[in-house]
């Protein structure tokens, strides 16, 4: 067995780099992934622009009020007043409006008396308060966002904001995912009372989609060379650039994914991690596509995907920090006996409070068949090999669950 750090370096190690780009409309762009540097196409903001309702004037004109001035005009946003303002002159202006040439304060309306044709100074006001200058924002060619960002809402509004109506963005990677195993039906069909309902694609296809790849699904495949095959061939087909097995990637009697891959042309990579749950996870190539077999039971193969499956598309998708631990630190909330040579993924219960570490809470039960503790668990409490007996109250690391994988 291998350790996770390293198994997760040799499967990146064997990405060949990011899949190619193509260009969507920004409003479609939610999600995915920045195939090159945006930089800004104007500046923002254009122009002078007030923060504050109020009247544009010289600092100097209401220097020692009150001061009386004469409104010349009206600066609304879309719509700038053009002239240049004089001494013993105002305008009138609202936020966001471009603030006039010879202006140099606002005068906000609460220290302000007006009439149809002159305002009043109440108070002063200092050069450049509530002006916002032009460029406060950023700059024509300013970096706005870097290769490999995610596009989220604000970074979308930023791109915009900049000036961008298209964006060059990774395509999706492909992600066909086969299940295996005569005991798995598909959900909502009838299973008979020695089979199960096979849950782990959809799982990893979730887990997929919300790394921003396209998941192929290629059904479930029975324990048969031929099967396998024909399914094999149909990721082939498709063009995947990541093939995901679950299940039957070990080496006991029905375990038949190895061998149909190898006959295939597989170049394995490795087969047995020190992990717990997903010791029997295999990495390697078949042509162009790499491929991952997840372990069959179903809390492992959520794991794996998490610890795996979602860095490779994250490298697939250019992003460079594809590896990154995501782990956060965290306070023990029990104590926990000596590991073994295996780092563990304990599901766990969060306790949070505001002036805290969030106090971790492992399950009691780590069975890696039981969903039903992994649907309400909040963590994945991480647990070094060989660690020592640790007490509560002593720091950990954990994995949040509730929040999103990017």
């Amino acid at each position: 067995m291998i350790p996770v750090a390293e198994a997760l370096a040799r499967v990146l190690a064997g990405i060949p780099g990011p899949v190619s780009a193509e260009t969507v409309k920004i409003a479609e762009a939610a999600g995915r992934t920045l195939a090159e540097d945006v930089c800004a196409t104007r500046t923002q903001p254009p122009f002078r622009a007030s923060a504050m309702d109020g009247y544009a004037v010289r600092s100097t004109d209401v220097a020692t009020p009150p001061a009386t001035l004469r409104l010349v005009g009206v600066s609304s946003a879309g719509h700038g007043f053009t002239g240049t303002i004089a001494a013993g002159e105002a305008v009138r202006i609202f936020t966001g409006a471009p603030v006039p040439d010879g202006a140099d304060a606002i005068l906000i309306q609460e220290n302000a008396e007006a009439t149809p044709q002159a305002v009043t100074a109440r108070e002063p006001a200092a050069p450049g308060r509530f002006i916002r200058p032009s460029g406060l924002d950023f700059k024509v060619g300013d970096r706005l966002l870097r290769a490999g960002d995610t596009l989220d809402p604000r970074r979308i509004a930023l791109a915009a904001a900049g000036g961008h109506g298209n964006l060059s963005v990774r395509r999706r990677p492909r992600v066909a995912i086969l299940a295996t195993g005569d005991e798995l039906v598909a959900p909502g069909e009838p299973a008979r009372w020695d089979q199960i309902v096979a849950s782990n694609g959809l799982a990893v296809a979730a887990l997929v989609r919300e790394a921003g790849a396209e998941a192929v699904d290629l059904g479930i495949a029975g324990d048969t060379l031929a099967a396998l095959d024909q399914a094999i061939g149909r990721a082939v087909a498709a063009e995947a650039d990541l093939l995901v097995t679950l299940g039957g990637a070990s080496v006991g009697d029905h375990d038949l994914v190895q061998s149909a891959l190898h006959a295939q042309g597989l170049e394995l990579g490795f087969w047995r991690v020190a992990l717990r749950p997903g010791k029997p996870l295999m990495h390697g190539r078949l042509g162009r596509m790499a491929v991952l077999g997840l372990p069959g039971n179903p809390v492992a193969s959520v794991v794996c995907g998490l610890l795996f499956v979602v860095p490779v598309l994250r490298a697939l998708l250019g992003d460079p920090h594809a590896a990154a631990d995501r782990s956060e630190p965290a306070i023990l909330g029990c104590d926990l006996a000596q590991n073994d040579l295996r780092q563990d993924y304990l599901r766990a219960r969060i306790e949070t409070a505001p002036d805290r570490l969030p106090i971790v809470h492992p399950e009691n039960r780590q069975d890696s068949s039981m969903l039903f503790i992994l649907g309400s668990a909040e963590a994945l409490l991480v647990r070094a090999p060989h660690a020592p007996a640790a007490k509560a109250g002593e720091p950990c690391r954990i994995i949040r669950l509730d929040r999103r994988i990017l």
